[in-house]
């Protein structure tokens, strides 16, 4: 999602011309302009990244809210304020809300599904807004009539089909004559429990049957599912499709083999549990996302402060006072824990001039360089404390004017890269610069999700997210593809009775999702080869529910 951008339009203004600028009956006085606002807002057809530039803008300034939460992705409603007041539109008259609200000074945003102005409810409510003198505003969104499509890979216009004729079936008494002409590229809306008549009206209006046809449902979402055939198979070929669906009819359709790219993403739909602390897994959820996946963060971890801090203290001191030639970073949380003792002290990435840095890998050297330092060492070869000792320096009395290294780590780390160290001559000050403790249980229904095949795979990047996880939630089921970061995760979910389906070519998260995309890209192949539909890993369990 993109930054926000702040409207430049003040609260208070006077609303533009024909925006419900009336003053209404009930308004004698003409006080419109001392009350509130109401932006009707469209917030795209599903994916909570089509939400545009104004209408985060306008969430981000509301008062009040109006929305059917039934249909509001959480992603959208976290543009808003804390303090926002959130109104189901499903608890009364959506306009008698935007009215109260309105005349009691708030700014109102009332959201809608799609664009408020196509199949949407600007006519009503906007309306029923102007005649009651509210002043409004519209903010157009991404239409699920070119947003849908566009994701299903079908382009509604190309150089041989230059028309596209919209058709709302839902109140029914359309006339079909009008949209036979065979050039012209249909969309059609809320057909969802009327394809066969649909289909059947439009050949009896006179396009063959055998005209290309496509039925996408919950489109632009991770659930998206397109079904492509011809007005004479539409109705057998969509049988169960869920709603909300929309159809497209034309030649367009035949676009879809080469342009589809949503539903072709290695691992589209699959829902994937990422078991880290959440400020660990951010960067690997949005890798995922990348690739289709709908990532689910478990934390199995909490990160604590030590439970004393002189020794903290005293390191930030000798970091300071010239006490080390190098200082070792193993983990990202340690970065974060340094800086942090750092800024309480009022200093910043300025304390390192002089000093040596490494770091075990590149997500703690991308900490650092966030920070402002600059590693001087991070393993070549295997990103570990081991991959690191294999590289280190021996200390020479010529060369180092001081012979201490600095390491801080978790209460928990093992002392394989201090041997190494201290075989090589340096004097290494072990300190405790975080805690961690095994996090609380998830809630039940991810427990059972774990247990029961409801995640399609799970990301194991340590041992101790196997060893946590299992504890607190229980064992990932069977269909479940487990991946791993190293051979060391690896060992440590086979001795707790886990087949290991998808290993890391090197030990860092981004590594391991690149891993998990391979390894879906080869599942959807191979299901293709035998000419299976593209199902997930959870679809494989009994009882799963099957798609075409």
């Amino acid at each position: 999602m993109s930054p926000a951008a702040k409207s430049t339009i003040p609260a208070g203004t006077a609303p533009p011309v024909g925006a419900g600028s009336a003053t209404s009956s009930e308004d004698p006085a003409g006080t419109a302009a001392e009350h509130g606002r109401v932006a009707i807002v469209g917030m795209g057809p599903g994916d909570p990244g089509l939400l545009t530039l104004r209408a985060a803008a306008e969430l981000e300034r509301a008062d009040t809210v109006i929305v059917s939460r039934a249909h509001c992705p959480p992603e959208i409603l976290a543009h808003c304020r804390p303090d926002v007041e959130i109104i189901d539109s499903a608890d009364g008259d959506p306009v008698q809300h935007a009215r109260r609200a309105a005349r009691e000074g708030r700014r109102v945003v009332r959201l809608l599904w799609g664009d408020p102005g196509l199949a949407c409810g600007l006519a009503d409510e906007g309306g029923a807004l102007a005649q009651a003198g509210v002043p409004f505003e519209v903010v157009p969104g991404v239409s699920a009539v070119t947003g849908v499509p566009g994701y299903a890979g079908i382009p509604l216009t190309d150089a041989d089909n230059r028309e596209v004729r919209v058709v709302d079936v839902a109140r029914g008494g359309v006339d079909w004559e009008r949209f036979a002409a065979p050039g012209a590229t249909l969309v059609i809306l809320n057909a969802e429990n009327a394809v066969g008549e649909v289909c059947k009206s439009l050949v009896a209006a006179g396009r063959p049957d055998s005209t290309p046809a496509a039925m996408t449902s919950h489109g632009t979402t991770t659930e998206q599912e397109t079904v492509v055939s011809t007005l004479q198979k539409l109705a057998s070929d969509t049988k169960g499709m869920e709603s909300p669906a929309l159809i497209i009819v034309g030649d367009v359709v035949g676009w879809r083999d080469r342009l589809s790219w949503f539903e072709t993403k290695p691992l589209f739909g699959w829902r994937v549990l990422v078991p880290r602390t959440k400020e660990q897994a951010a960067s690997l959820s949005d890798q995922l996302r990348a690739y289709g996946a709908v990532p689910d963060e478990v934390p199995t971890i909490s990160v604590e402060p030590p439970r004393t801090p002189q020794q903290m203290d005293r390191a930030v001191k000798g970091l300071v006072t010239g006490r080390y030639e190098w200082v070792v970073f193993t983990s990202t949380n340690a970065v974060r824990a340094v800086r942090e003792k750092l800024v309480d002290y009022g200093l910043d990435a300025r304390a390192f001039a002089g000093l040596k840095v490494a770091a075990v890998g590149e997500q703690t050297a991308a900490a650092l360089v966030e920070f402002g330092v600059q590693p001087d060492l991070t393993p070549s070869g295997e990103q570990s404390g081991e991959g690191l000792a294999r590289e280190w320096p021996p200390y020479d009395e010529d060369l180092d004017p001081i012979n201490r290294v600095l390491l801080p780590r978790a209460d928990i780390a093992t002392d394989v890269l201090i041997a190494r160290l201290t075989e090589l001559g340096w004097e290494c000050d072990d300190v405790t610069a975080y805690r961690t403790v095994r996090a609380a249980p998830p809630p039940a229904p991810i427990r059972e999700a774990i247990k029961g095949g409801g995640f399609d795979a799970v990301l194991f990047t340590s041992s101790s997210t196997v060893k946590n996880l299992i504890g607190i939630a229980g064992k990932p089921h069977k269909v479940t593809v487990i991946a791993v970061i190293g051979p060391q995760t690896a060992k440590t979910a086979e001795e707790y009775g886990l087949r290991v389906d998808v290993m890391a070519e090197k030990p860092s998260a981004a590594a391991l999702a690149e891993a998990l995309a391979e390894y879906g890209t080869r599942w959807r192949a191979s299901r293709a080869e035998a000419g299976e539909p593209p199902r997930k890993p959870s679809q494989m369990r009994r009882g799963a529910r099957r798609r075409r």
